[in-house]
């Protein structure tokens, strides 16, 4: 009898202890909810810019060059052509800053020089689909002006290019508005600018208020899922050397192909530029032309092979003709690293003296880009 007492009262407080832990598990998984609740109907943060996230996103850039010319004295040569330091970041929730310093060698003397190449405010909230940049920045001319050196597919800059705009293309101080169309079947966007710009072959600075006026329409059509086209017409008057007043129209038109099943391994761009300068002298008016045509195929997943023509005059001299065929093969070991050799060979007329005659020259390059830091993508 005692035994089965005692068995019994065992048994309750067994079954009483397991009641216990049970409402407890119960209740802990009840404060769980309550308290994940209340996470979930809190309002949401506000991000501010604190020391710790204030850091603008820095880079640097390297360009490292070998070169061969059959003229002159100094065939062959080697430099760190150009590095460049990057700092961007949002200024706040209505504006972001880029700046853009780079330091470059002489290749006559070997010193190096720096310069502020693109230090600009750009607004992020302004109405009606316009946006705002103030400071110093590339023009917004056809392709290749607005894009960095480094970023592109071929090392030495188009004939036409630099006899017309210079070597590191045009760049200015002053103010550039750009307003996205309200085309709802395709891209359309119209920038204007006004700028102080720096000096080169078409335009220089003016003492006077003869500032460079410059107009870019972008007009972009996706093709099919695989192909897109871009066409651009832009316009831009300035003064001249000669104190006078230069007008160039420049066209651009640029296929790209990317299959997506294949977009790793394979894509087509097919590009074009074409400028039209207008340039008055003190007695009399220069009409002078000049293009590029570049078509780059990806060979394999990190190779690319770009075939480029160029024929331009000189913006003062119709009679001026340059004539060159180049070939680039490009390895991009990472999206931080790119090797590139380049060839070319050229043709000169210049017509500039009496004993006129044309002069032939063989060119090889050689190119090392490398990147550390956070660096942004580039215009499509």
């Amino acid at each position: 009898m005692k035994k089965n007492l005692l068995l019994a009262l065992m048994l309750f407080a067994r079954q009483l202890f397991a009641q216990t832990d049970s409402l407890n598990s119960d209740s802990l998984l009840l404060l769980q909810i309550q308290n994940d609740m209340k996470e979930a109907a809190a309002p949401p943060t506000i991000q501010q810019r604190i020391a710790a996230s204030a850091n603008p996103d820095i880079s640097a850039i390297g360009d490292f060059r070998g070169y061969y010319r059959s003229y002159g004295k100094h065939n062959f040569d080697a430099a760190l052509h150009e590095t460049e330091f990057s700092f961007q970041s949002v200024v706040d929730p209505y504006a972001r800053a880029d700046f853009f310093y780079s330091v470059a060698e002489d290749e006559k003397t070997g010193e190096f020089s720096g310069e502020i190449e693109e230090g600009y405010l750009t607004t992020l909230s302004l109405p009606g689909h316009l946006q705002l940049k103030a400071g110093r920045f590339k023009e917004q001319m056809g392709r290749i002006n607005p894009v960095h050196a480094h970023a592109l597919p071929f090392i030495d800059m188009p004939d036409a290019y630099v006899n017309f705009f210079g070597e590191d293309g045009f760049k200015g101080d002053g103010l550039s508005l750009s307003w996205l169309l309200p085309n709802h079947s395709f891209f359309q966007e119209l920038t204007v600018e006004a700028t102080n710009v720096s000096e080169g072959p078409s335009f220089e600075r003016s003492a006077g208020n003869n500032y460079l006026y410059n107009a870019h329409l972008k007009n972009f059509w996706d093709l099919t899922d695989n192909a897109t086209l871009e066409l651009g017409l832009s316009g831009m008057t300035g003064e001249n050397l000669m104190k006078k007043i230069t007008n160039i129209g420049a066209i651009d038109l640029t296929y790209k192909w990317k299959p997506i099943r294949y977009n790793t391994y394979k894509s087509v761009t097919f590009q074009n530029e074409l400028y039209y300068s207008q340039a008055a002298l003190d007695s009399s008016t220069v009409n002078a032309i000049g293009f590029y045509s570049l078509l780059n195929v990806q060979i394999a997943k990190r190779s690319f092979l770009a075939g480029r023509f160029d024929y331009s005059n000189n913006p003062y001299s119709a009679k001026f003709v340059q004539e060159s065929g180049s070939l680039t093969l490009g390895f991009l070991a990472t999206e931080f690293q790119k090797i590139e050799i380049e060839g070319k060979y050229t043709t000169m007329n210049t017509a500039l003296a009496e004993n006129d005659n044309q002069k032939k020259f063989v060119s090889a390059y050689l190119r090392w880009i490398f990147v550390i830091g956070s660096h942004g993508a580039h215009t499509y």
